[in-house]
């Protein structure tokens, strides 16, 4: 995939057209297979990273020919054939959410920002069917760029809550195009008694741009809706970085301990594992690496960026509980079996790691 990218980049420097926007472009970067696997031996590994590095340099000095001879070169190691970060994320704020309202609550509102499939929330409502009765009232306004896809997203939830015997509304807001500005919905008036939890999971750094000024506006407006908890999961990388060179080196290190925790986790061949790698993490690395100034949208930063940013917009952090650790702990045993994986609290937040090095960050913030 990071081989892959050099022709994006050069691609990128010769046409104004953004390859990272068309799938069938997206499938054509990744590489065949290799029996190998994406780390098959050390050694291959640390000189592959050395050659990315190089051609990375080629290309910060525009000097497109060289770095297409040396990717020509290039071993065919990395393998295409989901993910762990996404049920640890799901599972903690889950908890968080849970945590911050009272068993008594009659009535929630989850302002969910880009929910994508919605498959966060199914483990949310059967906790709340289960722990108080009668269970309590769920809305939830959710936020998407495919109208069908929401519409969808709202059915299943919808149909799985009757199944509990849960009270249940979905209301769809789309937004359009790649517009990731701040939208709050005008609209969003709370009903008497109910408490107001606001989900970012893999957000935050999509309203990052040149500078942070949409984002503070954006956790301004959250702060007045007053709500009971807003939950953060952010990758702990920093691929904000203008400078092509720093920012492929960050994501070079940072994909490939996604890529050794993947490997460890699932078989080479597993369709799972193909489709996060090629559809999602291809995806990301492309925009990381071959898209500049606006339409790069993948502007990952590291927990204490949004710890600062957070702070000076007036929230304060809720510290996750022992039990949320715990129960994090036991997703990992249960799913993903490998001593790799790592968990740790630290500034009352929780992270994910591979072996020493910290991937994801989930936080909880009043």
């Amino acid at each position: 995939m990071f081989m892959a990218s050099f022709n994006s980049s050069n691609h990128d420097q010769q046409e104004e057209e953004d390859p990272s926007s068309d799938l069938q472009y997206q499938h054509q970067l990744i590489p065949e297979p290799s029996r190998g696997g994406f780390t098959s031996a050390l050694p291959n590994a640390i000189h592959m990273r050395q050659l990315l590095i190089r051609c990375a340099e080629l290309i910060s000095r525009s000097d497109l020919s060289a770095a297409h001879r040396l990717v020509s070169i290039l071993p065919s190691s990395s393998s295409p054939y989901g993910d762990s970060t996404e049920r640890f994320s799901h599972l903690t704020a889950n908890q968080a959410i849970l945590e911050a309202i009272d068993e008594g609550q009659q009535a929630i509102h989850i302002l969910d920002f880009d929910i994508m499939h919605g498959l966060q929330w199914p483990p949310l409502m059967q906790a709340l069917a289960e722990r108080s009765y009668p269970p309590p009232m769920l809305r939830i306004t959710a936020t998407g760029h495919d109208l069908d896809i929401l519409h969808r997203t709202g059915d299943r939830l919808l149909t799985f809550a009757q199944s509990l015997g849960l009270r249940f509304q979905f209301h769809p807001l789309l937004l359009l195009g790649n517009d990731y500005d701040p939208v709050i919905p005008p609209a969003l008036v709370l009903l008497p008694d109910e408490a107001l939890a606001v989900n970012c999971v893999l957000y935050l750094h999509k309203l990052l741009k040149n500078d942070t000024r949409a984002l503070h506006l954006f956790l301004h407006k959250i702060k007045a809706l007053n709500p009971k908890v807003v939950t953060i999961a952010e990758r702990e990388a920093n691929h904000n970085h203008p400078l092509f060179l720093q920012r492929f080196v960050e994501a070079l290190d940072h994909y490939t301990a996604v890529f050794d925790s993947l490997e460890a986790t699932l078989p080479p061949n597993s369709r799972e594992r193909l489709s996060v790698e090629q559809v999602w993490f291809g995806r990301e690395i492309v925009d990381i690496v071959a898209a500049e100034g606006d339409r790069r949208r993948e502007r990952h930063e590291r927990y204490e960026s949004w710890e600062v940013m957070l702070r000076s917009s007036g929230f304060s952090n809720v510290p996750l509980s022992p039990f949320a650790l715990s129960q994090a702990k036991l997703l990992l045993r249960l799913h993903y079996p490998s001593e790799g994986y790592q968990l740790q609290i630290r500034n009352d937040s929780l992270f994910l790691g591979w072996r020493n090095r910290a991937l994801f960050s989930v936080s909880s913030w009043h």
